[in-house]
């Protein structure tokens, strides 16, 4: 009798009930791919990110920031000052992440314009 694997056991992302699905929709999603770009240098306040990635929304930045974070790629700092000031750091895991999603950056700007 031959038995097959759980895909949730193989981390196969075509089976539909994978988990590993969850982290590739998150890191598919283009703000995502950009809030880790903008972190690879080093710690960052949210100012920053505001400015650095042009046309999100304050409400956006915020759910994207705490998805990130509820999924380990990036921890979130808050200095008790007044105002607070908040600083946004990727973890080993998110830095995992940033090699290939560079690429896939980089790779966007080579080809993002079409001729159609």
């Amino acid at each position: 009798m031959t038995v097959t694997p759980d895909p949730c056991e193989r981390n196969d992302v075509y089976a539909a009930m994978c988990p590993c699905r969850d982290m590739l929709d998150l890191l598919a999603n283009k703000w995502s791919a950009l809030v880790i770009g903008a972190l690879e240098d080093g710690p960052q306040r949210n100012g920053y990110l505001r400015r650095r990635l042009e046309g999100i929304s304050p409400k956006v930045l915020s759910q994207t920031l705490k998805r990130l974070e509820a999924h380990g790629l990036l921890t979130r700092t808050v200095y008790p000052e007044v105002p607070a000031r908040v600083e946004c750091e990727l973890t080993a895991l998110g830095e995992s992440a940033a090699a290939p999603l560079k690429h896939l950056r980089d790779w966007a700007e080579r080809h993002g314009r079409t001729e159609g």
